[in-house]
């Protein structure tokens, strides 16, 4: 993270604020200096396990969002040590909540420790680390599985660390294509690169108060579709690059994905065409909408707080329904609701016809019974966390649809919900509690739960 802070120095350093290029360098050294006395005392075991795993992952991502909170308090964005946390926490959970009212009068560097923060957190801090450092035995794994999104973890290669080094080759490769092409459109070089940085990590930090409105429609276009192509499942891109083009075909979470993308848009497209009166418009606002919600980007090009309500309805189910596991989306991933309606219509076999046995399949694969517990478990957690969070940040006695959409919006990564919290709105409203509430929420949904649930357990703490 200390390095990370180096690339705002040299922005900083571009656009003459000498004043945030100290503040960052400062940021930087603390940085440094906490890393460093974190790893003073050494340990006779460094095998990791999952309990090790999970509380590493947690803790390291509550670190970097404290240390990564400080140039916020230092150049005076904020003076509210929980509104800055909120931002840090928000941009490393690739959420994209806000509680700066005016994006545009920010320095430079500022603006782009915040969108870089998305492009570090959506593939994951830990990934990263795996790439560089191998590590002994089985400890890879369980950081990885810990970090990664998705029901279950697999191995592109039989290395873990190669498959992280893949992970974040096509990562980059995918960031740079839509730099380019976003530069081709006639968008300036920091606006290219800081909305790159949103696109790949599913952060949707604007850099105008209008987020992306203000484009032109073939930026807006090209937007649309890195937001669909970061909310895929990297593996499918693994089998294209390797030429098993009927493997990627085949898998099912992917095809789903799109005809949920394609059913949505449709339906909107259709509900909304007389507010914008022409095919083009409308087709266009309704697929960026559709993609930034499942994929949890949270960019907007129009306001759809003014939308018909079958329109809003929609875009909350998207909501929950998230991206693919494998991508740098959040959500409860697209692979969790194909298990779960398969074991219900399993279910639903097994009650007209007790004596016939059936088995839930992903890919033509076997869903294992492990598999489908966890998934039970995580639904069950899900709800919990989100009523729990309803009902707290109601203290704060907003309307119904803030407060549902905010927990959703936050819970799911996607940063703006409806109402108070729409697009053309921002989370400063809200109570310190509410927004510690809120901030948890983005922690827990950007790492799956468990991993922030787990500081909770005193089984943790025990040797």
């Amino acid at each position: 993270e200390a390095v990370c802070m180096l690339l705002p120095v040299i922005c900083a350093l571009c656009y003459h604020e000498n004043k945030c290029a100290l503040i960052f360098l400062i940021c930087a050294f603390i940085t440094y200096a906490a890393g460093s006395l974190l790893g003073i005392k050494n340990t006779r075991n460094h095998e990791i396990f999952a309990k090790e795993g999970f509380t590493i992952v947690s803790l390291s991502w509550i670190m970097i969002s404290l240390l990564g909170a400080l140039p916020f308090i230092i150049t005076g964005v904020t003076e509210n040590p929980i509104d800055a946390f909120f931002e840090t926490v928000s941009g490393f959970a690739t959420t994209g909540a806000s509680i700066i009212k005016n994006v545009e009068i920010l320095p430079k560097s500022i603006i782009f420790w915040r969108s870089f923060t998305h492009w570090i957190g959506g593939m994951g801090v830990l990934v990263f680390l795996v790439a560089i450092f191998p590590l002994s035995g089985g400890s890879s794994f369980y950081l990885l599985k810990a970090e990664s999104t998705g029901p279950s973890v697999g191995k592109l290669v039989p290395k873990l660390t190669t498959t992280a080094k893949l992970l974040y080759g096509m990562y980059i490769l995918f960031t740079a294509i839509e730099f380019v092409l976003l530069k081709i459109g006639g968008l300036p070089l920091f606006d290219s690169l800081t909305i790159a940085f949103g696109t790949a990590g599913t952060g949707g930090f604007g850099i105008r108060n209008s987020s992306i409105a203000d484009y032109s429609a073939y930026l807006q276009v090209v937007i649309t579709v890195f937001m669909i192509i970061f909310g895929v499942d990297f593996s499918f891109y693994y089998l294209i690059f390797k030429r098993k083009i009927r493997s990627a075909i085949k898998m099912e979470e992917v095809r789903v994905y799109f005809a949920i993308l394609i059913i949505a848009m449709t339906v909107i497209s259709f509900n909304c065409f007389h507010i914008y009166g022409n095919t083009a418009d409308t087709v266009r606002h309704s697929a960026f909408q559709v993609a930034s919600i499942m994929t949890t980007t949270g960019y907007a090009t129009t306001d759809y707080n003014l939308w018909p309500y079958l329109s809003k309805s929609i875009l909350i189910l998207l909501m929950f329904i998230g991206g693919c596991a494998g991508s740098t989306g959040g959500g409860m991933k697209v692979s969790r609701h194909i298990i779960l309606w398969k074991s219900i219509v399993k279910e639903l076999k097994a009650a007209a016809h007790p004596k016939r046995t059936g088995k839930v399949t992903l890919n033509s694969s076997v869903v294992s019974h492990e598999t489908q517990r966890s998934i039970n478990v995580f639904l069950a957690a899900y709800f919990v966390i989100f009523a729990f969070s309803v009902i707290i940040i109601c203290i704060d006695n907003m309307d119904f649809e803030t407060n549902f959409s905010a927990v959703a919006a936050t819970l799911n990564n996607i940063g703006p919900g409806l109402q108070m919290v729409g697009p053309t709105e921002n989370y400063s409203a809200f109570s310190n509690l509410s927004k510690i509430v809120l901030i948890f929420d983005m922690l827990a949904g950007r790492l799956e739960l468990f991993p922030m649930l787990v500081l909770f357990s005193p089984y943790t703490w025990k040797k």
